[in-house]
């Protein structure tokens, strides 16, 4: 049950038929008097509330009434509504107690998804104590890291569909896992699809699997990904790849949570949490129509945002120990020693290949090293007169971008697949890459 609580009638009207078409019960209120009354005397799921009243312009009587509901109702969501000039308002009523606030004239798809993501975070808190937060393969203790994992272990036990963006080699997929293995779906399968990697052509097969006789070729018949992950979740990578005609059938499926195999007649039902990811720009892109502005709103009810390495320089030290431990270890080598200089070399590379780059740097270096890893063993990889790593100097990324791809094919004698090795990303994004800067 949603409480409006608004002065205005057209107000009242507008929002509680956008909520009611969108399938909640909902109740209002036309003044602070009628409204404290309600709060008192039922609980509601979310509370929708404006700030400014009619004998009261400063919004004074809104922070009261935030402040009066939140005694009766501390658990209750409340989301203020409030006009552009009155934003300082709407951060004073974040401070005493609110859990968002909206600007009018309002956006109906993200009001929606602002007031689902609030009923059913504050649904789940119980059984968000429930469990103890698994990080996983997740290394740093960076600030904007940690507010990062504290919002993961917030909307883990959700099904919210999630979308994570980041640069290449951020560690998208760990934190896909991170979501996946502190959820109440845990026990099921985590099914990881590259769609990057996925042709036009295919998409159907792989993604909804085909019956026996669908098509030539097809002598048994074989599961799709939605089937493997149905109880479970499912990790869209690359989303941002997907062509706009296979955007359509992933819709219907996210919407209908059903699915048709190829050769199929009788539709299937699927139970899936969906988490998505991208290296893309998705707004630009919606702007642009090359993404389905429907399907960025049914994935990114929860959107995270994934540093990069040289955002979170202070974790590179605690990176540099545990990768080289592990490569030691996975290659049967003797740990060996690093000094200090070579981790101080090591703090100021660009990485445009992000963490992944850097565990391929150190692995190589484990790999050749002679027991003690110095300065001298990671130049043999990265030449840091070419990528300006000072600190104190003015980066330029595009230009460290071009440089290090040009090194990677070099040094790959222009072999794709071991220069997408060299730099730490997929095939596809070497490509982009190239394409970008005129080098393919």
């Amino acid at each position: 049950m949603v409480l409006i609580i608004d002065d205005d009638e057209s107000i009242r009207l507008s929002l509680g038929l956008l909520l009611k078409k969108a399938g909640y019960l909902v109740e209002d209120a036309s003044s602070p008097e009628e409204a404290l009354v309600k709060v008192r005397n039922k609980e509601y799921d979310l509370i929708l509330m404006d700030m400014n009243y009619s004998r009261n312009t400063s919004g004074r009587e809104g922070i009261e009434l935030l402040m009066k509901t939140k005694i009766f109702q501390p658990q209750t969501p409340v989301i203020l509504i409030t006009a552009w000039g009155s934003i300082d308002l709407a951060v004073e009523g974040m401070r005493a107690g609110a859990y968002d606030f909206i600007t009018k004239p309002w956006h109906n798809l993200l009001l929606l998804q602002r007031v689902e993501t609030a009923i059913r975070l504050n649904s789940t808190e119980r059984e968000i104590q429930k469990f103890s937060f698994d990080r996983g393969g997740i290394i740093g203790n960076n600030k904007e890291l940690n507010e990062l994992l504290s919002t993961v272990e917030k909307i883990a036990p959700t099904d919210a569909p999630v979308l994570i963006l980041g640069e290449n080699g951020t560690g998208k997929e760990l934190i896909a896992k991170a979501i996946h293995n502190n959820s109440k779906r845990r026990d099921n399968q985590l099914v990881m699809v590259n769609l990057g990697g996925i042709s036009q052509s295919l998409f159907e097969s792989e993604m909804f699997g085909h019956v026996k006789g669908a098509f030539t070729g097809a002598i048994t018949s074989r599961k799709g990904r939605f089937e493997m992950a149905d109880k479970g979740s499912i990790f869209l990578d690359e989303i941002g790849e997907l062509d706009l005609g296979s955007q359509v059938k992933l819709l219907r499926v996210l919407q209908e949570h059903k699915f048709e195999p190829l050769g199929a007649s009788i539709p299937q039902k699927v139970d899936i949490r969906v988490i998505s990811a991208t290296n893309a720009d998705i707004p630009k892109m919606v702007k642009d129509k090359t993404f389905r502005e429907d399907l960025f709103y049914r994935i990114n009810l929860i959107t995270l945002r994934l540093p990069a390495l040289r955002e979170r320089r202070d974790d590179i030290p605690i990176l540099v120990r545990h990768f080289i431990k592990t490569s030691a270890i996975n290659n049967g080598i003797e740990i060996p020693e690093i000094n200090s200089e070579a981790i101080d070399f090591l703090c100021r590379l660009p990485y445009p290949g992000n963490i992944r780059e850097l565990k391929n740097l150190i692995e190589r270096a484990v790999i050749i090293g002679n027991g003690k890893l110095t300065k001298r063993d990671f130049e043999t990889f990265y030449h840091p007169d070419n990528y300006r790593t000072s600190l104190s100097k003015p980066v330029n990324l595009e230009e460290i971008e071009r440089k290090a791809l040009k090194e990677a094919m070099d040094t790959a004698n222009g072999n794709y697949t071991q220069a997408a090795r060299i730099l730490g990303v997929t095939r596809q994004t070497l490509y982009r890459k190239l394409e970008k800067h005129g080098m393919k």
